[in-house]
Order: C-alpha cells, then sequence, then structure tokens
C-alpha cells in the first residue's frame, strides 16, 4: 500500500516538469484523443487558495475590462445606480503550461472557476453583497493566460444632480479595486482601451429605456487604508436621461392649459363666465398636479418642479385679477371711486389709439376722457347723472371738471390695460418656457 502511494505521488510529480522562467509544463499528451485528463490539473486546484506566484515579491497583475449591458434604474431618491455589467478579468497562472503541439494543437480550455484561484476585485460603490452565480468557467490558454468573466447586477451609490429634471445628466463612478490585496501584491490593468469599452457597451445594450449611456472616462487613483495603498481604477459613466416621455405627459398638457387660461383673456372682461371659466381651469390644474406626481423626482428641487410652480402662481394671479376687475367694473357703475393722481398719468401715458387689448377694441381718446364702452349688465355712463367732481376730488384725480362718466371710464380703461399686462406676462412666460425646453433638449 505504501509502495502505492509512492508510486501515484511519483507518476503525478512526473506529470510536471519545470521549465524556462520558473513555469511548470503540464504533461497533455492524449487530450486529443481521451480528452481532459483531471489530475494533471490537480496540483493547480490543491493551490486555488494562494496566489499563484513562484516569487511572493512580485505582484499579480490583473487586467480589468467591463461592457456596460443596461442601466436597470436611477433611484433620485436613494441616489442609487441599478445597473448589469459583464466584468472581464485577466492574468496569469505560472503554474499552467502545456504545448499546444504535444496536445493535438489544444491552445485552450475551460476550467470551472471554483477550481482555481480568482482575485478579490470588487466595486467600491457597490452596496449590494456579490451575488456571483454558481458554475462559472474560466478560459485557461497554454501560456498559463487566465480569462474570467462574470455578470454582475450592481446597485452603486451617484451623486444625482435632478435639478435639470428631465433633460438631467448623471455622471456615476465604478471604483474597481482588491478587497485584501495591497499594490505590493497585486497591481490593476486595463485589458481594453476606454472606447473600446464604450463601444462595446453601445453595441451590447439591451434596453432602450429612460436613460442612454453618453460615455466612459477613467482614471487611477491609489486608495490609502491606514499605511496600506491599493491600486484601483475608477470608471466614470456618463449617462443621460430620454426626456420624450416626460415631455410628452408632463411638459405639453402643462402648456395647454397655461395657453388656454392667456385664451381666456379675450373674454370680456365684464363677463361672467370669465372668473368660472379661470376656476374650472385652476381646478383641472391642480388634479393634473396630483396625477403626474410619482413621475417627479420625490426629493431635492427640479427645473421642472419650479415650472409647474410658476404655472400654477400665475393662473391664480389671473383668477385674482378677474375678481379684481370684476369688482372694479361692478363698482364703477354705482360710485366710481376716486384715482390717484399718479394712476391717472399713467394710464394717460400707457392709453393710445395703438393700444391693444385682448379684451376690448381699440378707442379713441378725446381729450381727458375717454369714449365710454357699453358694458354687459352695466349702466351707461351718461346716466350716473354727468355730475362734475368737487376741488377736492379733482385734486385727486390730476384735473380738473372730469364727470363721473369720464371718471367710470377711466377706470374701465385701467381694468382693460391690466388685463393686457398679464395676457402679455403669459405670453411671455409660454414663449420663455419653450425655448427653455427646445435648449435644453437640444444640448
Amino acid at each position: 500500500f505504501m509502495w502505492d502511494q509512492k508510486h501515484r505521488k511519483k507518476g503525478l510529480w512526473s506529470l510536471f516538469s519545470t521549465g524556462r522562467a520558473n513555469t511548470f509544463t503540464i504533461n497533455c499528451s492524449g487530450f486529443d484523443q481521451h480528452g481532459v485528463d483531471p489530475t494533471v490539473f490537480q496540483s493547480v486546484f490543491n493551490k486555488k487558495d494562494f496566489r499563484p506566484v513562484i516569487n511572493f515579491s512580485i505582484p499579480t497583475r490583473i487586467n480589468i475590462s467591463f461592457t456596460l449591458s443596461a442601466i436597470l434604474e436611477v433611484d433620485a431618491q436613494l441616489q442609487l445606480l441599478t445597473s448589469f455589467l459583464w466584468l472581464k478579468l485577466i492574468w496569469n497562472h505560472p503554474f499552467i503550461s502545456w504545448d499546444p503541439e504535444e496536445c493535438g494543437d489544444i491552445k485552450k480550455l475551460t476550467i470551472t472557476a471554483e477550481n482555481l484561484w480568482l482575485p478579490d476585485i470588487f466595486i467600491v460603490e457597490s452596496m449590494d453583497v456579490d451575488q456571483t452565480p454558481d458554475g462559472l468557467s474560466a478560459y485557461v490558454s497554454n501560456d498559463g493566460r487566465v480569462v474570467y468573466n462574470k455578470p454582475m447586477r450592481v446597485t452603486s451609490i451617484c451623486n444625482l444632480d435632478i435639478f435639470y429634471f428631465p433633460f438631467d445628466q448623471q455622471n456615476c463612478t465604478l471604483t474597481f479595486s482588491s478587497l485584501l490585496y495591497t499594490e505590493e501584491s497585486m497591481l490593476l490593468g486595463m485589458d481594453k482601451e476606454v472606447w473600446e469599452i464604450m463601444d462595446d457597451s453601445r453595441d451590447l445594450g439591451r434596453t432602450q429605456g429612460e436613460w442612454e449611456l453618453l460615455g466612459i472616462n477613467k482614471a487611477t487613483p491609489k486608495m490609502s487604508v491606514g499605511t496600506s495603498l491599493f491600486d484601483q481604477i475608477m470608471f466614470y459613466v456618463a449617462i443621460r436621461r430620454r426626456p420624450t416621455l416626460y415631455v410628452i405627459n408632463l411638459l405639453v398638457p402643462s402648456s395647454f392649459l397655461v395657453a388656454i387660461d392667456a385664451l381666456s383673456f379675450y373674454l370680456p372682461a365684464e363677463s361672467e363666465n370669465r372668473a368660472p371659466f379661470k376656476m374650472t381651469l385652476l381646478l383641472g390644474y391642480n388634479v393634473f398636479l396630483l396625477n403626474i406626481s410619482n413621475l417627479l423626482p420625490a426629493t431635492g428641487t427640479s427645473l421642472i418642479s419650479v415650472y409647474f410652480s410658476l404655472c400654477l402662481s400665475l393662473m391664480v394671479l389671473s383668477l385674482l385679477e378677474t375678481i379684481f376687475i370684476t369688482y372694479l367694473l361692478h363698482l364703477a357703475t354705482i360710485q366710481p371711486p376716486l384715482m390717484p393722481r399718479w394712476l391717472h398719468s399713467l394710464l394717460l401715458h400707457h392709453t393710445s389709439p395703438r393700444t391693444h387689448c385682448p379684451t376690448v377694441p381699440q378707442k379713441e381718446n378725446t381729450g381727458l376722457g375717454l369714449i365710454s364702452t357699453h358694458l354687459s349688465g352695466l349702466k351707461e355712463p351718461g346716466k350716473l347723472g354727468g355730475q362734475e367732481l368737487g376741488p377736492k376730488e379733482a385734486e385727486l384725480n390730476g384735473s380738473s371738471g372730469l364727470t363721473r362718466a369720464q371718471l367710470t371710464d377711466l377706470w374701465v380703461q385701467f381694468g382693460h390695460m391690466m388685463d393686457n399686462l398679464l395676457f402679455r406676462i403669459y405670453l411671455l412666460f409660454l414663449a420663455t418656457s419653450v425655448t427653455t425646453v427646445l435648449v435644453l433638449w437640444n444640448t
């Protein structure tokens, strides 16, 4: 029995012969006829717990590349990026080599990864435990080159800036480093150029979802932990959101509601239907905001949130202005209030035959008075008595001899001027919004 054990050990060792450069050559004769004999690799398998080097003072070089095949989710609230990538690790195993001519020209074999030493490369920003599936294999070449590919679903920390949502661009990092080996034992390198990684990621992209890949860059900083230095490679991944979904579902309906509210200024200011119409629009806009709340970022301040706030503020201001003008026109038919001198001068300065107001036709200016409009539901100014104002009232109105009819016309014209001013503000806001969307979309 002891002779058999010694003979077996001697036979196993005879499968290896020391070659040049301190490498070991595997006796692979018969692989092409009888298949691979696992016993010739048993010595290599027994050393899988140790870094495969002949001289431990020489660091092992690990070449890294990856393919970003999908961007699954970007969580702005938790500041997390979930992606799917294929990681490729390449290193040299000095205890594995064979002569292809003796093995029927076999230059590459597949070996189960759990039988080999694997580098402990991890992603620094990752928030999940590595869930590498079991049963993966590695390619081993006749010169000792080991190629190990594994799929990874990575949930990593990313500093997300959602101010320009939905036209935002995010820059996240994926930093590859060793967990245990310092730079004295392990060095990291690149298997491919960055532009090759970028092209492969674009060609093999599996999703046409919300995000698209813009570019990948790299840096090679050192990570210091106490007195130890760890080699690492940091990849900067730039991604951009596809805004079409949000433009159609958020910006277009909101712009339509604001445009309809602006067109409501063409309703007569004295009409009893304008205020209920604006109230209905305001109620509809609030329901719209409630329905789209799940599409908006849950945290932070975004440009689109500012836009919705401005739209809502304009609609509320428009409703308040309509209520004020309706009250003012009603009051002007009963007892027109005295007009301050500064307001009277401002009104006369801005009122001319060229002034265009969406709610009233152009009028001719006759001295200090204006030809009165026949307002629906209001008394004609001439029926108010045409009384002259007293000295005190005349002084407050900036002139003398104004009748109540002329004062009523001035207040009516003031209401139309307010409508015209707010209408222009609406037009300016809409034009600015459309221009901003086009600029952000194209850049």
